[in-house]
Parts: structure tokens; C-alpha cells; sequence
């Protein structure tokens, strides 16, 4: 065939402005497209070659060869895969319709067709190559055919190709970028060799370059250079990881993949490694870290695991397989079958997507309630008869991780309550909080429920700044009095995400720090007499109070939960915390403009001196400001609040 021009599909014309300018976000995607494309061509020989050996011949060994040329300034990526006629070159290098993969999938039947999912089936990677490359040019020999039977295929990608049969000894496809001024990075060994490792390392085959050496100038102040020497090397690991059986693989080997992905230097705390079939077929591999990153609070920032189809990397952080508040998790899902967008970066949502998403994120949360299950593991006493094989190596690896993990992780995990209806449960089951019992963050919703007193119908918790905060809250006194255990929810995030939970395992939460406190049962007639009198001889000065705390309180009442504290602000039921409010307003948010009610402890000497004192009005705001003082608030004016301390201390 003599040299012919021929003019693109419209379609494929519209394609190439698009990749172009916008279709890729990162330039250097166009190499991990090409290799891949090469990868398919591979196989696609090896699944003909089972009818027909001799499309091998003489290179049974299949491959793809990266090369440079600096002077020409050209970048050949070659394959010694199944190859094109000169027509198929005009059909799947001109036309989308026709994928070539597309063809060869549909010519298969029965085994051969599952066999054949390991075969790429995207159709528009090649077109990337424009990306760098102002004028492409392939030469190409189908398996089978004659050496004058190759084809040259050249475009500049303006509209039109040019096609003509030339000469070519090896089969295979050979795709030559004649790169743009801008892309001259790529003619060099060591960013070629980045990138390849970051996008194609797992690519089964193996990726070959040719080996440079240093070589000194010959005259003396010449400079030396890098120059190649004939040999060839394999660049990439030639091997999945995450393909091989598992009883292949050592902890070690593990090890090392989770820090080439993450780039951590530490351990992981945990892996799962799992193949899983039935309509949707992935693999997964996932890391749950030792450290927390520096950026793990930056909610912009994408996350996620990597991505991965027949073993081709896609994207770095696939967001859409993982949801926000599991952002700490890093690893791998390879699909067989996940559909994708032309440029692959996007993922389509479908069926196959949140089945992957729901899977992961089960599998995570396994991890985690493995770990939390060995935490507190009792070892058996020593020289025991019988038990010397109770506890496990592996099982003695995972004690403590749990709290390592909770220490860096958990605030993240409590975001879980707001975001994953399906699994709020699991999730809650896996926090962790000080209590009045202990300091320690050990303290789980079922531990507490298992101390719970006789006739308690509640699960008391408090949220502050700090533990401190919490620890000295005056809301605690009368909990503190009768033995009753509070939870401490010391986390930014616990306001946020308590609103989302409001009973565990059939027990409501209760803030301490709102509405009123009944003690039901735990509180006896006596107590509850005592009260009632004091409330009714107290009136006269709640009514004073109200009347001067107008403009700060919403109410001034009697308080059930003040021992040794003259006072304390609360809010009503359903309302917004003071906290909460006051972490709105330091990021910047609007809160609600509501009041707090001040309770008072009838029964304290300062607020016994209110009734018939002559500094009442200033005693009052006293009383409201060291309130809202002793919850880590500050009074909305200091300087009053100080003057007023000072006037009565003088």
C-alpha cells in the first residue's frame, strides 16, 4: 500500500482537543497509557498463541521496551505483543468505535472469556501520547504476517493521518512521540524511570530500558555524560503484589509495599489481604497505619487507596472506594471489571463501585475490632497446665495496638457517627473515652454499660476542651457524690458527632451539662424532699436573679447537681452546647444566639450572702462569669468582671 492520507473519525478529532487540554490532569499519565496499551497487546498474543504457537516466532518472550533518542528528541515505547495490519492501524488508530480489545474480548467464548478479563478494554489511551507530543508515528507488524506486510501510522493529531506498508522484521507495535519543547524532561533515564515505577511497576510483564553508564570527557575540562551501553534492563518489578497467594507472601514483603505506597517509615499496625468474588471481583489491600500524617485534619485534602484495574495503576487516591472519616487508610483495590471514565481518573458511580466501597469498608472495620479485641488480652499465668498455646504469637503482635491506634486515629473515627448510617453501630462499639473512673482514653460504651449502678437508665457523658476541663467541671459533683460514672469528650469533633448518636445498645446518652438532672431511681425521697424545700425558700432571690441576669441567662433555677460549687450554666435539652457554640464562633461560624441557664447551689455561703446583700446586682454577674470561667468560657467583658471581683475583695 502506497502512502495515504486519511481524515480522523469527528469523534476522535473532538477527542484530541480534548486530551490536549483538559481530559488528563497529569501530563505524565500518557506513559502509563502507552504501557498499558503495549501490556494488552501482550496478552492479546499470549490468548491467540493458545490456538496457534507459532505467533510467537522467534520471540517467545514477551515484552515492552522504553527507549530515548536526545538528538531526535523522540521517546519510543515498543512492544513484541499481537502487532496491527495495515487496516486495523486505520481502525483503531482513527476510529473510538473500534478498540481493538473491544474485537478481541467479543471473538472469545466460554473459559477463554473469563480468561480474557485480565485484557485491558480501553480504547482511547493511545490518543494521550499528544499530550507531550506534537507528531506521533507507529510502526506496527501483526503476529502472523509477512515482515513487508508492517504498517506506518503518522499524525500530527491536526484532523488527518497518513498510513503506508513498510518493512519490518519484528512483530509487535513500536509508538514514536516526537516530543514537544515542553516535554524534553522526558528524555531522561531517571524521570522515566519515576514514572514507570509510580504508574507501571506491577505491570506483569517486564518493562525493559537500556543501561547508562558515566562516561568522563576525553579531553581534559569536558564535561563527562551519561551514555548508553547496549545492555537492557528490567525497570519495573515485574510482579503484583497483591495478585500473589497470600502463603507466599512474608510479613516483610508486606512491610515494604505498604511503605513504597505510603511513603511511611514506620510499620503498619495492620493488613488485610483479600480476593473477592461473586458479581463484582477485586482484590484489596489494606494498610491501617502506626502515625498519624501531619495533614490528616486537612478535610481538602485527597485521600484514599490506590486503584488499580487488571494491575494498572489509575489513581492515587480514590476517594470514591473509601469514605472521609477511613481517610487514614492506605492501600490497594484492583478491579477486574470497574468501569471508568475515558481519561480513567474519574470513577463512574455504579453498582460495582459502592459494592467495592461497602466491602472495604467492612474489611477496615474488622481490622480495627480484631485489634480492639486483643487490647486488653490476658495473657495465661506462667507454668498454667494447658494453656501454654492459648495465646498466639500473633495474636501476643496485636496487644496494644488498639490504643495506638485510638491515640492517633480515633477523633478521625468518631466522624463515622455522622457519615455512615449503615455502620454507626460498628463504629461505636470501636470509641474509647476517659471516664471519672480513669484518665486512661480505655474506657468502651460496653465497659461502661457493664459498671452501669442498679436503677441507672442512662449513659452519662460530659463535653469539655480538655480533660482537665472535664475532670473539674461542677457539673460532675453530684455524679462524683453518689459513684456514678461520666464519660469525658474531650475531642473537637464529640459535639458534632453525638448528634448523630443517641443511644447504645438500647441505653440513652446524657449530656450532664444539659437540661435537668433526674437521677431517678438513684436519688432517694429524702434527697428529693430536701430539694423541693429549698427550691420553694429560694424563690424570692431566683426571682432577683432572673431579673438581673435578664440580658445573659435564660432561666436561673435550683440546682440538682451542685455539691460544693455555688453554680453552673447548663443548657436545655436539644439545645447547643456553650462549647459547641464557642468552637463555631473560633472557626469563623455564625451559632445561634441563645442563652444559658445558670443554676445555683442554694446551700453554698456565697450564694447563701446574695439574699439581702447590697452588692446583689454585682454578686450576681460574679456568680454567672466564674460559671461560665469554670466550662473554659470567658466573660464577654473581663474588665468588668474584674473590677467587680476587686470592688468586693476590697
Amino acid at each position: 500500500m502506497s502512502k495515504q492520507t486519511l481524515s480522523f473519525q469527528a469523534e476522535v478529532a473532538q477527542l484530541l482537543h480534548l486530551v490536549t487540554h483538559s481530559l488528563y490532569s497529569n501530563r505524565e499519565i500518557f506513559l502509563r497509557e502507552l504501557i498499558s496499551n503495549a501490556s494488552d497487546a501482550c496478552d492479546k498474543l499470549r490468548f491467540e498463541a493458545l490456538n496457534n504457537n507459532a505467533l510467537y516466532e522467534d520471540a517467545p518472550n514477551l515484552e515492552v521496551r522504553v527507549s530515548f533518542d536526545e538528538a531526535a528528541k523522540t521517546l519510543t515505547i515498543t512492544d513484541n505483543g499481537i502487532g496491527m495490519s495495515a487496516q486495523e492501524a486505520i481502525d483503531h488508530l482513527g476510529t473510538i468505535a473500534k478498540s481493538g480489545t473491544k474485537d478481541f474480548v467479543g471473538k472469545l467464548s466460554g473459559d477463554q472469556k473469563q480468561d480474557a478479563q485480565l485484557i485491558g478494554q480501553f480504547g482511547v489511551g493511545f490518543y494521550s501520547g499528544f499530550i507531550v507530543a506534537d507528531k506521533i508515528t507507529v510502526e506496527s507488524r501483526r503476529a502472523g504476517l509477512k515482515a513487508e506486510e508492517g504498517v506506518r501510522w503518522v499524525s500530527s493529531g491536526s484532523g488527518d493521518f497518513e498510513v503506508e506498508t513498510i518493512t519490518r522484521a519484528a512483530r509487535g507495535t513500536s509508538v514514536i512521540l516526537h516530543l514537544r519543547e515542553d516535554a524534553e524532561e522526558y528524555l531522561n533515564a531517571w524521570k522515566l524511570k519515576q514514572v514507570i515505577s509510580k504508574y507501571s511497576d506491577h505491570i506483569s510483564l517486564p518493562i525493559l530500558m537500556e543501561k547508562e553508564e558515566w562516561k568522563e570527557g576525553e579531553k581534559e575540562g569536558e564535561p563527562g555524560q551519561m551514555v548508553k551501553t547496549g545492555e537492557w534492563e528490567t525497570v519495573n518489578k515485574a510482579s503484583a503484589l497483591w495478585t500473589r497467594p497470600k502463603k507466599d507472601i512474608t510479613d516483610e514483603q508486606y512491610q515494604e509495599f505498604y511503605k513504597s505506597i505510603s511513603h511511611d517509615f514506620e510499620n503498619p499496625l495492620a493488613w488485610s489481604h483479600n480476593r473477592v468474588e461473586g458479581n463484582t471481583e477485586y482484590i484489596q489491600l489494606l494498610y491501617i497505619p502506626a502515625k498519624a500524617p501531619f495533614d490528616l485534619w486537612n478535610r481538602d485534602k485527597k485521600a484514599g487507596v490506590r486503584l488499580y484495574v487488571k494491575r494498572v495503576f489509575i489513581m492515587d487516591d480514590a476517594d470514591a472506594l473509601m469514605p472521609s472519616y477511613l481517610r487514614f487508610v492506605k492501600g490497594v483495590i484492583d478491579s477486574a471489571d470497574l468501569p471508568l471514565n475515558m481519561s480513567r481518573e474519574l470513577l463512574q458511580e455504579s453498582r460495582d463501585v459502592r459494592l467495592i466501597r461497602d466491602g472495604s469498608v467492612k474489611r477496615v472495620l474488622s481490622m480495627l475490632e480484631d485489634l480492639a479485641r486483643h487490647d486488653k488480652h490476658d495473657a495465661p499465668a506462667e507454668g498454667a497446665e494447658g494453656v501454654q498455646d492459648v495465646v498466639s504469637a500473633e495474636d501476643k503482635a496485636k496487644e496494644g495496638k488498639y490504643t495506638q491506634f485510638y491515640a492517633e486515629f480515633g477523633a478521625v473515627l468518631k466522624e463515622g457517627l455522622g457519615e455512615d448510617f449503615a455502620n454507626r453501630e460498628r463504629i461505636a462499639k470501636l470509641l474509647r473515652f476517659a471516664s471519672t473512673t480513669t484518665d486512661s482514653v480505655s474506657v468502651s460504651f460496653q465497659d461502661y454499660k457493664a459498671r452501669m449502678k442498679e436503677g441507672q437508665e442512662a449513659i452519662y457523658y460530659i463535653t469539655a476542651d480538655t480533660l482537665a476541663a472535664a475532670k473539674n467541671s461542677p457539673q460532675l459533683e453530684v455524679f462524683k457524690k453518689k459513684g456514678i460514672e461520666v464519660l469525658f469528650m474531650t475531642d473537637r469533633v464529640d459535639e458534632w458527632a453525638l448528634n448523630y448518636l443517641h443511644e447504645f445498645d438500647g441505653t440513652p446518652l446524657q449530656s450532664v451539662a444539659k437540661g435537668s438532672v433526674d437521677l431517678g431511681k438513684l436519688q432517694d425521697e429524702a434527697e428529693k424532699k430536701a430539694f423541693d424545700e429549698a427550691a420553694e425558700a429560694f424563690k424570692p432571690v431566683l426571682a432577683k436573679l432572673k431579673e438581673a441576669l435578664k440580658d445573659k441567662a435564660e432561666d436561673v433555677r435550683v440546682s440538682t447537681r451542685l455539691v460544693d460549687s455555688p453554680a453552673c450554666l447548663v443548657v436545655q435539652d436539644g439545645g447547643m452546647s456553650t462549647q459547641l457554640a464557642r468552637l463555631l464562633k473560633q472557626a469563623g461560624q455564625k451559632a445561634p444566639d441563645t442563652k444559658p441557664v445558670l443554676e445555683v447551689n442554694p446551700e453554698h455561703p456565697l450564694v447563701k450572702k446574695l439574699d439581702g446583700s447590697m452588692h446583689f446586682h454585682d454578686l450576681a454577674h460574679i456568680l454567672f462569669d466564674q460559671a461560665l470561667l469554670a466550662e473554659g468560657g470567658l466573660p464577654e467583658d473581663p474588665a468588668a468582671y474584674v473590677k467587680r471581683v476587686n470592688a468586693l475583695l476590697a
